[in-house]
């Protein structure tokens, strides 16, 4: 997908770059958004190793997980950490107010130096709004192909949802695109010029080839009517997500197995809605949230990060 015109980038930028609690609580998800019904099926599993990759390829991104992450000990951590954002900053009410002030809050001590010399610092604002914008592309991207067409309308109503919740972590009026049009230019152009095949992406890659699935309660409903092994699943579903050129600039072999896994994968996913509990299709963001309910307490998003000192896990749980 090429661009085809500059996205629009409003001038303006806070002197605080939090939101005041007035422009907080018009930001906060209702329990009636459209933003729920697009993101509670636990079927968007299957596009977080895409949403993993897209953020780690960004140079500082990459360099923020390579210098301060567990990644390499725990590697489903970091992705199940990520649902944990993905529900809290939408399902949680005012409480998300809290969880984006407690991830701006964590990332500013996620800097360091690269091989090169080169400074970063995960609060560099292209980056930033970057990791917020893939969340975004993946859960369209990820539901049409695993859960079902999206209408124009639908993708329209989630953007308008979703897109401003970057402001309760601190993502800059402008940072990115008003609407669906200019985010899709937007995301093509990172893509094409920024993204880089590196050590992170690497690791992730590697991650892939795990005997052992990601551990989310309810999977078991769905890895049989995909037709492959969990792992398998996993692997073809993450790197099949990624366009052409960015599989070809990160190494990744692409057979034609592989392409025709996939499509029988996304078949089956499609046609597993009936065969899937309700529960897991309509609410697995609540279901997601109170089987992490203790983790979260206890971790960077939780109330503990507020406590002194912050939570024991604070600087190693990017």
């Amino acid at each position: 997908m090429e661009p085809t015109h500059a996205p629009e980038r409003p001038a303006p930028r806070p002197s605080n770059v939090l939101p005041d609690r007035e422009e907080a609580e018009r930001i906060v998800l209702p329990p009636d958004s459209p933003a729920h019904e697009v993101t509670g099926d636990i079927r968007l599993y299957l596009a977080s190793g895409y949403a993993l990759l897209m953020q780690v390829s960004h140079p500082t991104v990459g360099a923020g997980v390579r210098d301060h992450s567990t990644f390499a000990e725990d590697p489903w951590g970091r992705l199940m950490r990520t649902m944990d954002y993905l529900y809290l900053i939408t399902l949680s009410g005012d409480e998300s107010i809290d969880v984006g002030r407690r991830v701006r809050e964590l990332h500013k001590q996620i800097k360091g130096t690269n091989p090169d010399g080169s400074k970063y610092h995960a609060l560099e604002p292209e980056a930033y709004a970057w990791v917020h914008a893939t969340l975004i592309e993946a859960t369209v991207r990820g539901r049409r192909k695993f859960v079902g067409p999206m209408t124009r309308y639908e993708v329209d109503r989630f953007y308008d949802a979703w897109m401003p919740l970057g402001r309760l972590l601190g993502v800059r009026p402008g940072d990115l695109p008003t609407n669906w049009d200019d985010f899709r230019d937007y995301f093509a152009t990172v893509s094409n010029d920024t993204l880089e095949r590196n050590e992170t992406v690497d690791k992730v890659v590697r991650t892939l080839d795990a005997r052992e699935p990601p551990p989310v309660p309810g999977m078991k409903y769905l890895w049989p009517v995909l037709r492959l092994a969990p792992a398998r699943s996993v692997r073809v579903s993450t790197i099949g997500m990624l366009r052409r050129p960015l599989r070809e600039r990160f190494g990744l072999e692409w057979t034609r197995r592989d392409a025709v896994e996939l499509k029988l994968m996304m078949r089956a996913s499609r046609a597993a809605g009936p065969l899937i509990p309700r529960r897991l299709t309509e609410e697995m963001g609540y279901r997601h949230l109170a089987w992490r309910r203790k983790e979260i307490a206890a971790g960077p998003l939780g109330p503990a990060a507020d406590q002194p000192g912050g939570c024991p896990i604070h600087a190693k749980a990017a």
